[in-house]
């Protein structure tokens, strides 16, 4: 059996903020903004180079969560040090890079509601493998 996991939901309190940090600062592609009925508001946001995206809204239960409640979200890079700076010089608030074994390397940030992301960095997903 294949699966893909290709949407992950996100509880943010002001939607137009928050899809405003995602592709200004982090330069996410907004890929559909849409009230499809009354009180319905979907957009979803995928990062560049990624299947697997992110969405946010209002009137679904999949947005009903507590904004803020979304933790430990992983973003893999292939330099974490230039995406780190990257980040910064965007105006994100990213801590700094941690290695936490086997040559895998963290960094660690918040979007607006405290939703929390972690830029990861593992040395054998470079080049092609990437």
């Amino acid at each position: 059996m294949k699966m893909k996991l290709e949407l992950v939901p996100i509880a943010v309190a002001d939607v137009d903020l928050s899809k405003a940090f995602y592709t200004e600062k982090l330069g996410f592609v907004a890929d559909v903004d849409v009230q499809p009925a009354p009180g319905v508001r979907v957009v979803q946001l995928t990062p560049p180079g990624s299947a697997c995206s992110i969405s946010m809204g209002t009137g679904l239960p999949a947005y009903s969560m507590p904004p803020g409640s979304t933790k430990g979200l992983h973003l893999v890079v292939e330099d974490i040090e230039a995406s780190r700076t990257e980040l910064l010089e965007r105006g994100v608030v990213v801590g700094d890079v941690e290695d936490v074994g086997g040559g895998v390397r963290y960094a660690g940030f918040a979007d607006l509601d405290d939703n929390t992301w972690t830029l990861q960095e593992m040395p054998w997903r470079t080049g092609d493998s990437f």
